[in-house]
Formats: structure tokens, C-alpha cells, sequence
């Protein structure tokens, strides 16, 4: 049997590694951008606010793009235009500017995860899919670890807007590289019986009207359980994507250096947890749990990490600080990798993409309001502690909703 499909998986793995580059740049040189142009904590809200709220709408229209248009290039079009938009950051000359450039890199950004995830499910069977979703989104833990020190090398070498011009740049080289070699597995010609056979060994999709756009995917109560789920939990990434770097900066009293190392050591244990995360529901399928159940258990353990992560904030060492935190990364990620899965268990192939859109534009409006605009007020009237206990416990919040309403998650027929 050919392996093609680990290429593929390959690809969408470094795509999403330089997705990720080109949103924490600005997290990570944040205290060097803001002596430059003179940004206060609550105008860097409003800047990582203007992405998220491109990001959210953009989730819609992306998802449905890459659902019409097919995967190769709904894909192609988000990694141009997100590509462009981060090199254009290094021109910003004030606070609105940034704010602008930044909503232009959301609204590309957002085709990540539906062309991504629609992709693993054209390539994988159920069995896979956690474990090629955790691998994939692993990605955004390598740039989260890989990025800072490179940042600040850059930063260095060629100023914070040199750092813009160049990760941004790199999305053009694996673009070529996307185009080149992506096709669906009934056509790609590296591709065997044997392998397509695999690929196929759920069988058939259950049989569902030809055309399942927005208005029919709403019409089940899994895809708002999704969009629930993901409106909860995607904030509390966000807030430790967006605001980790300045509270390590402002509270504990990180330089830029000691920064460099902390945030690679958190964001490995997240490529930790997303990766198990993945691994252990493919376990459980595979001695015989049903899909909803081992799901759900691998969930469970997750969400239940983060009550004690969030308990960071309130110890005085900053070693265990990072500690915990790394917890917190990893359990978000665990999460993720198997919330991202449920849809492919759900939905037909065809509609993957306009679901995990949905979702995604919920988590991403979860964002605008629960990770920037709250933080931005609450951290600058009432410090960082009310904001770091309230992400404790919106995993487990999330998951009476995946219970209640996905229920088996069997796949939808009509």
C-alpha cells in the first residue's frame, strides 16, 4: 500500500506551522511593536480584536468556498491572500493601520481549518481522522515553539518589520508546493488500489440530499453542538496565544530572552496533547469503543486538565507558572483535535468544510468577545487572575453540549 496520504497530511502540517507564524508575530514581538508605535493594552485588544472579528466572518464564506470550489482551491486562494496580508504588516505606520492589516490576515487565515480539516477527511477513514486532525493542528504548537526565538533572531537582524516580510513570504513557497501536489485520491497518480481501498474502508456515506449548504446543515442540532463547543473553548487558546507573551512580559517580569524560552517549552507540550489527543480516540476505536464514546472520553480527560491549569495565576514560582500553563496548551489541544473530528464523524464529506466554518466562526466570535475585548478590559481595570480562572472552566462547559446534543454521533441520514 502507497503512503500518499502522509504526504498530504505532511503538507497540510507545514501550512498550518506558517499560518500560525504569521499570526504570532505580532504576540511575540508585541513589546518592541508597541514602543514603536506607541500601543496601549487596550489599543492591542482592539488590534487583536480587528482580527478576530475578520476571522469570524471569514470562517462562513471560506468554508463554503472550499465545500463549492474543492479543497485544492478554496486552499490556494486563503493561502494567497493570508500570505499577502502578512507581508503587508511590515508598511504599517500607526495603531489603525495594524488593526487593518490584522483583519486582512484573519480573513485568510480562516480558510485553515476548513480546507485542513475537509482535506483529512477526503484522505483518512474515522479511525485516522483524530490522530491525522491532532498531527496536522500540531502545526500551530511548533510555530508557537519554534517562532519566539526565531522572532526575536529576527527582530535582531532585521527589525520587526523585516520578521513580517519574510514569514509572510513563506506561504507563497508551500502554496506552489500545495498546488503542485494536492489532488482528491481517486486522481492523485501516486496513489494504489491498496491504499484507496484503506482510504474507503468506512464504506459508502450514508445517502443525504445532493446539495447540503448553510441552510441545511443548520437544520441539525449537531452542527449548533459544534458551534457551541467551538464558541467556548476557542477563546481560551486565543487569550494564551495573544495575551500569554505580555502577561509573562508585564506580570511576571519575562525579558524578551527569557520569553524566547518559556513559550517554546508551553507550546511543546500543546504538539504533546494534540498529537495524544488524536492517538488515544484512534485507540479506542480501534479495540472496539464507538465513535461517540471514545470522543467524548478523550474530551472529558482534556476539559478536566484545564480547572488545574488555570490555577497558574495564582502560584508565586514562575517555573511552575510555565508548567501549568504548558498543561493548558496541551488539554486545549487534546480537545481540538477530537472536537474537529466530530464533524467529520457527523457530515457527509461534502458539507465538512461549511460545518467546520460555522463552528469556526463561532469560535471565532467566542474570541472577539471572550478572549480580546473582555481581557482588554478586565486585565487593565482588574489584572490577569478573574480572566485566567474563567478559561479554566469553559472546556467543561463546552462538553455538556457535545453530550447533549451530538448524542452518537452517527452520521446524518435522510
Amino acid at each position: 500500500m502507497t503512503r500518499t496520504r502522509w504526504w498530504i497530511l505532511t503538507l497540510l502540517f507545514f501550512i498550518t506551522t506558517i499560518n500560525y507564524l504569521d499570526r504570532i508575530v505580532l504576540s511575540v514581538l508585541i513589546p518592541v511593536i508597541r514602543q514603536d508605535l506607541h500601543i496601549t493594552t487596550e489599543h492591542y485588544s482592539y488590534v487583536t480584536g480587528a482580527f478576530q472579528m475578520a476571522y469570524t466572518i471569514g470562517f462562513i464564506f471560506m468554508g463554503r468556498l472550499i465545500d463549492r470550489y474543492g479543497t485544492r482551491l478554496g486552499y490556494s486562494v486563503a493561502i494567497a491572500f493570508w500570505s499577502a496580508a502578512a507581508m503587508l504588516h511590515a508598511l504599517v505606520r500607526s495603531t489603525v493601520s495594524l488593526a487593518f492589516w490584522r483583519a486582512m490576515l484573519g480573513l485568510g487565515e480562516s480558510g485553515n481549518f476548513p480546507a485542513a480539516v475537509k482535506a483529512v477527511t477526503e484522505w483518512f477513514p474515522k479511525k485516522d481522522r483524530a490522530l491525522a486532525t491532532g498531527l496536522f493542528n500540531a502545526g500551530t504548537n511548533v510555530a508557537s515553539m519554534v517562532g519566539p526565538p526565531i522572532f526575536v533572531w529576527m527582530n535582531a537582524n532585521f527589525g520587526w518589520r523585516g520578521s513580517f516580510a519574510i514569514t509572510g513570504g513563506l506561504g507563497f513557497v508551500w502554496l506552489i508546493l500545495w498546488v503542485l501536489l494536492y489532488r482528491l485520491p481517486e486522481m492523485h497518480p501516486r496513489v494504489n488500489q491498496a491504499e484507496l481501498d484503506y482510504i474507503h474502508s468506512d464504506g459508502p456515506e450514508a445517502k443525504t440530499q445532493s446539495k447540503m449548504g448553510w441552510g441545511a446543515v443548520l437544520r441539525y442540532k449537531q452542527t449548533f453542538a459544534f458551534a457551541l463547543a467551538k464558541f467556548l473553548t476557542d477563546p481560551v487558546w486565543w487569550f494564551y496565544l495573544f495575551w500569554l507573551p505580555p502577561y509573562l512580559y508585564d506580570v511576571r517580569k519575562f525579558n524578551l530572552e527569557e520569553i524566547a524560552w518559556a513559550l517554546p517549552a508551553i507550546y511543546l507540550m500543546a504538539d504533546f496533547g494534540s498529537v495524544m489527543g488524536g492517538w488515544l480516540s484512534g485507540h479506542f476505536i480501534r479495540i472496539g469503543w464507538t465513535n461517540a464514546r471514545a470522543r467524548k472520553v478523550t474530551m472529558a480527560l482534556s476539559a478536566c486538565l484545564m480547572p488545574i491549569a488555570a490555577t497558574a495565576v495564582l502560584v508565586p514560582n514562575a517555573v511552575v507558572v510555565v508548567l501549568l500553563m504548558s498543561l493548558a496548551t496541551a488539554g486545549h489541544q487534546a480537545w481540538s483535535a477530537n472536537l474537529y473530528t466530530t464533524t467529520t464523524d457527523v457530515f457527509p464529506k461534502r458539507a465538512v468544510a461549511s460545518v467546520t466554518g460555522i463552528g469556526g466562526c463561532a469560535g471565532g466570535l467566542g474570541g472577539v468577545i471572550i478572549s480580546s475585548l473582555v481581557p482588554g478590559f478586565v486585565i487593565a481595570h482588574f489584572g490577569y487572575k478573574p480572566v485566567f480562572l474563567m478559561m479554566g472552566v469553559l472546556h467543561l462547559t463546552a462538553l455538556l453540549f457535545v453530550h447533549t446534543m451530538m448524542g452518537e454521533m452517527k452520521p446524518i441520514e435522510e
